[in-house]
């Protein structure tokens, strides 16, 4: 009972966080994280936060919708540059934090600097989206960071794998090393690819010979990234970078061609609608979990700062700051560079376009750390093969804690700020490849219903009813065609124009339609059930044109 209450007061938290982060405009995160800071002050009430646990709840299912729903395309357009920060840049801030910590801390053992440098270097995406709400991130950077936090999670992770096995064995093998880096990733991403084919070809040979369960499909989905999370881990690879390869393949499968095929359109709306809820609930749920540890953490703040060679308290300020501004600008460093061999670079002749302070900046104070970072922490074993305590395994919970806050402080007022007017290289236009699109489907349906409209008409008595029929709605994909086949820009712009004051108008007679059927079926002119299936098919129309 105790357990349900604690879930219960959670889920209430992230729905209250919503309300107060737009009335006070502060970012959502850090609302989040000081309702789960007073929920522990006012209850007592918190949740023990198991590593293992977290990884396997939360992390699966985000990050394979995270693989899902990002864009294959730009992905692989700026893959070199994403690649340089999930990999290069893991390995860069390493090595340097690494040493400057070991240097700064004393009583922090070489290993375990790497340890805590390792978790720090993941970046939380979601946090970043979160803050950028009030000066919205442009897409092809948000592109860019997504895709960073894709990989660089298993890296960061990986890293702190192998430094925690140098800590507590007290030796360490750069053939070894690599090795087992490469087996985490190559199995861990085939696990992931492999799962998600399996399922999907069961999934639709299934749905082919018995028709298609819509509940059953979405709980598939559902539990895909778990299956992936699992084999991987029972496999001794990355199950964070097999949820991330499940995601991507999944994408792929939908698209038609894969193993599963495609869903049915009821499937597909009410699936988006869960995820959407399941994203909605793991994020607020993860930062206000990480803001009930806080306090204990903070607490302890005295007892950590006793076992060092410098016990004033504020010495541990002193060390945090030092670590962002040491992980803000390896970050700078790297950033600047990776943009200046690979972002810019263009393909055609000319000289690549001047990299700008603001984007590099921008860039740089986006990498925030989250929740995972802390799970990570939190892993660092109590003791060392030989049966003695870990050292500085308290401090270096108290370094990670205090770190994610700051980071999240600073990019909330410093964020924001330089996103304003900040300059990247043109978007390219996809309105002539949407034309294309519709004009290409348009005739496709005009085929289809020809063909069909005549193999309903033969042999029947009033063919010409059915060629009525299917000239009124082969119209409509006329229309459509005239309208995305103009080429002259004037002509282009009024095409636009049309399609603007059409999809205002069809939003306001759908406005309207909902609002006298709700009327209507309280008047009880009209019963429940038929109330609500013509209200949700005016929802559904009302989705083309949002």
């Amino acid at each position: 009972m105790h357990l349900i209450e604690t879930v219960l007061l959670l889920l209430l938290a992230v729905v209250v966080s919503g309300s107060i982060a737009r009335v006070t405009r502060i970012a959502l995160p850090l609302v989040q994280i000081g309702l789960g800071a007073v929920i522990v002050l006012v209850t007592g009430v918190t949740v023990d936060l198991e590593p293992d646990i977290f990884f396997l709840l939360f992390l699966p299912p985000l990050l394979f919708l995270d693989g899902w729903r990002i864009p294959k395309e730009d992905l692989f357009r700026d893959r070199a540059i994403i690649l340089e920060l999930a990999l290069g840049l893991v390995i860069f801030t390493v090595i340097g934090l690494g040493f400057l910590m070991w240097w700064m801390i004393p009583e922090m053992p070489l290993a375990v600097a790497f340890a805590l440098a390792a978790i720090l270097s993941p970046t939380d995406p979601i946090a970043v989206q979160a803050i950028a709400a009030r000066a919205p991130i442009p897409k092809r950077l948000m592109h860019i960071l997504e895709g960073e936090s894709l990989l660089n999670d298993a890296t960061g992770l990986t890293c702190m794998r192998l430094a925690v096995a140098a800590a507590t064995t007290g030796a360490f093998v750069l053939q070894e090393a690599v090795v087992n880096f490469a087996w985490l990733a190559l199995a861990g991403v085939a696990s992931g690819i492999a799962v998600t084919l399996a399922i999907s070809t069961a999934k639709g040979w299934v749905s082919r010979r018995w028709g298609e369960d819509v509940g059953a499909q979405i709980l598939i989905s559902l539990l895909i990234p778990f299956a992936a999370y699992l084999v991987a881990e029972e496999l001794q690879a990355s199950g964070i970078l097999a949820a991330v390869a499940a995601g991507v393949t999944m994408s792929f499968t939908e698209r038609g061609g894969g193993a599963g095929g495609q869903s049915l359109a009821m499937t597909r709306i009410r699936r988006g609608v869960v995820w959407d809820t399941v994203q909605f609930v793991a994020n607020g749920i993860i930062f206000v979990i990480l803001g009930e540890q806080m306090p204990s953490i903070m607490a302890r703040a005295a007892e950590v700062v006793a076992g060092t060679s410098r016990p004033e308290v504020w010495w541990l300020a002193v060390y945090v700051f030092a670590i962002v501004a040491a992980l803000a600008a390896l970050r700078f460093i790297w950033v600047w560079m990776s943009l200046r061999l690979t972002l810019f670079r263009r393909r055609h002749r000319g000289p690549p376009p001047k990299v700008g302070l603001r984007l590099t900046m921008v860039m740089s104070l986006a990498g925030v750390r989250g929740a995972i970072t802390l799970a990570g922490i939190l892993t660092l074993p109590f003791a060392l093969a030989d049966g003695t305590p870990m050292p500085a395994r308290n401090l270096a919970i108290f370094l990670a804690a205090g770190v994610i806050v700051v980071s999240l402080l600073v990019a909330t007022f410093a964020l924001p700020r330089l996103l304003k007017n900040v300059e990247l290289p043109p978007e390219p236009s996809h309105e002539r490849e949407e034309d294309r699109g519709r004009v290409a489907a348009a005739s496709a349906a005009l085929r289809a219903i020809e063909d069909v409209s005549h193999a309903m008409a033969e042999g029947k008595p009033n063919p010409d009813l059915y060629s009525d029929i299917a000239s009124r709605i082969m119209e409509v994909y006329r229309h459509r065609i005239e309208t995305h086949t103009r080429t002259d820009e004037d002509d282009a712009a009024l095409s636009r124009r049309i399609d603007e004051i059409e999809r205002r108008l069809w939003l306001a007679g759908l406005a309207a339609e909902r609002d006298e059927l709700g009327r209507m079926a309280r008047a009880r002119q009209l019963d429940e059930v038929t109330a609500r299936r013509m209200i949700r098919e005016v929802d559904l129309q009302e989705l083309r044109y949002l």
